[in-house]
């Protein structure tokens, strides 16, 4: 580590990149148990938000997974390394002025205060998508509900391994009582003074 000097002053700031852009980047960490709706919200928020002419990225923990973290496991180990892998991503985009939704269980506060402390408390925005488990597991697209039940997969967030729900969130999702484009609009309502520019 002693011969890694990084050098950010040389290249161009990320506030010149947020001016060519028009927008203030951030990083919205979608957090909330498998199934609650983290990917499909993202997805729709972020077609909302390119819409409004704003320029986006999702990183999604299944897209992440099978690419730059494919090595990991799901220990909680591999988990916290998944988490600080993604964190860095993310504030490479927030770097580059892109406004980031990151769409990943981060099943422990501890995990989250660590993404948030890697992007920097300012720029990290915790949207906690708040579904019951019991309507996550009867929804079970995936089918990993029933897995995790049957002992097949291990270290299961909210059945063998816990899942900590935000004390705090910067925004909190309902999504028993809201429909996909509602959770949307009030994300974006939200959102919108945070990435104005």
């Amino acid at each position: 580590m002693n011969n890694i000097h990084p050098d950010f002053e040389r290249i161009v700031s990320r506030k010149t990149k947020e001016k060519k852009l028009g927008q203030s980047s951030k990083v919205f960490w979608f957090t909330g148990l498998s199934g609650s709706g983290k990917s499909t919200i993202a997805e729709h928020f972020e077609k909302k938000l390119f819409s409004e002419g704003y320029f986006t990225q999702v990183l999604d923990g299944d897209n992440i997974r099978s690419g730059i973290n494919s090595d990991l496991g799901f220990n909680m180990e591999d988990r916290q390394e998944n988490i600080r892998r993604i964190s860095e991503i993310g504030k490479l985009y927030l770097n580059n002025g892109v406004i980031s939704l990151v769409s990943f269980i981060s099943p422990t506060i501890a995990a989250r205060e660590k993404a948030k402390s890697i992007i920097g408390a300012d720029d990290f925005v915790e949207v906690f998508i708040n579904t019951p488990l019991e309507i996550c597991e009867n929804r079970d697209v995936k089918g990993l509900y029933k897995k995790a039940r049957a002992g097949e997969i291990r270290n299961f967030s909210g059945i063998s391994s816990p899942y900590e729900a935000p004390e705090n969130p910067a925004i909190e999702i309902i999504t028993t009582s809201q429909s996909v484009a509602e959770c949307v609009d009030k994300l974006f309502n939200f959102a919108q003074p945070l990435i104005k520019y």
